[in-house]
């Protein structure tokens, strides 16, 4: 992007969206110099704490939003349920980083799986599901178990319904609110993974050593590294994602979550999902990596050279899922672990209130 001039230490970046990864951005660019104003609709946003300036109102308040993109240098976002409406708006009066392009396919899970499989990466089998008569034909292509999902707006496990052999597909179309939808074929795999990597505006990139995540029920519980694959799995690995993030233009963090699975005696790679910013998965790199995932996307979009991802430590990140948080005190005091709490105002089940972080020396490669 030559025509786009690198932020200078001073400038404000805006920020889309006020959740604990807009905090932590905010954090990561305050150290670098930067200033932060956050703009998210939610008065209690954690990240407000620690931003220089915010902005309270609904992303569609084109007043709002020319106010915010007049105040700011650059923009990013925090999560992907940002409307594309809103990012076209402000790139009319604003750069923003990563842009509408990697967006938008991440926003609509069947726009994603096409993306990935046509760039000739495998997914699991899927097929468009519009209306209540399409999930027979969609179920003859994938077969059972097969996993309904909503085509927008799911996360954390939320919008979606398994289908077994003898389940009704129907009541699956109406769990997740008879909506446009795609149903993916079950995956038999031994470990979920996620790359995280960093695309600098000149199209370098950075990637963190790849990390193996465990999820119940439908949320990211724990994150480990190294991850207990073969160094070819794991260079396989980080070379999908920057052919992801080389495809959609992608500036910034962008994560990849996989699925390792045995096929002809040999492991394969499977994309799940993508997300085009920081991620719940490489929150470990704050305490384990020379530079974190948080201050690489503020290097990346800034067009500053992409820091070291190189990890010092082994670590295994595990979240504060709701009542867990209030074990904060014990945490404090375990040797070897560092403690991250949100200042989110009120706790509720399945919400994400902090992290921890367990570190140890470094086992091998």
């Amino acid at each position: 992007m030559p025509d786009l001039p690198a932020l200078r230490p001073g400038m404000i970046i805006g920020i889309l969206g006020g959740g604990q990864l807009g905090r932590m951005l905010a954090m990561a660019a305050a150290e670098l110099g930067l200033s932060c104003h956050v703009y998210c609709p939610d008065p209690k946003s954690p990240a407000f704490a620690v931003a220089a300036a915010r902005t309270i109102a609904p992303y569609d308040d084109e007043s709002a939003l020319a106010a915010f993109a007049g105040a700011v240098d650059l923009v990013t976002f925090e999560f992907e349920n940002i409307p594309v409406g809103t990012v076209r708006f402000l790139e009319g009066r604003v750069a923003v980083l990563p842009g509408s392009g990697a967006l938008e396919p991440a926003q609509d899970r069947l726009a994603e799986k096409q993306l990935i499989s046509g760039l000739g990466i495998p997914v699991a089998p899927f097929a468009e599901v519009s209306r209540q008569a399409d999930i027979y034909s969609a179920l003859a292509r994938t077969g059972r178990p097969a996993i309904l999902k909503t085509r927008r707006m799911g996360y954390d496990g939320k919008g979606q319904a398994l289908i077994r052999a003898g389940d009704d597909p129907v009541a699956a179309w109406r769990a997740i609110g008879e909506v446009p939808a795609v149903l993916e074929g079950h995956i038999a795999f031994e470990r979920e993974i996620s790359v995280i990597l960093a695309r600098g505006r000149d199209g370098a990139t950075a990637a963190f050593d790849v990390t193996e995540n465990v999820h119940e029920a439908g949320i990211l519980a724990r994150s480990s590294v190294p991850a207990e694959v073969s160094a070819e799995t794991a260079a396989e690995a980080v070379s999908i994602a920057a052919r992801i993030a080389e495809a959609v233009g992608h500036v910034g963090v962008l994560a990849v979550e996989m699925f390792v699975a045995t096929i002809g005696g040999r492991p394969k790679l499977i994309v799940n999902e993508i997300a085009p910013r920081v991620h719940n998965s490489g929150h470990w790199t704050g305490d384990a990596a020379v530079a974190s995932q948080f201050e690489q996307h503020i290097r990346a979009i800034a067009g500053w050279p992409l820091g070291d991802a190189g990890r010092h430590s082994d670590a295994v990140m595990i979240n504060l899922i709701g009542q867990a948080v209030d074990n904060w005190p014990a945490l404090l005091a375990e040797p070897g672990t560092r403690v991250h709490l949100y200042g989110k105002s009120e706790t509720l089940p399945g919400r994400k209130m902090g992290h921890y972080t367990r570190i140890r020396p470094r086992s091998r490669a």
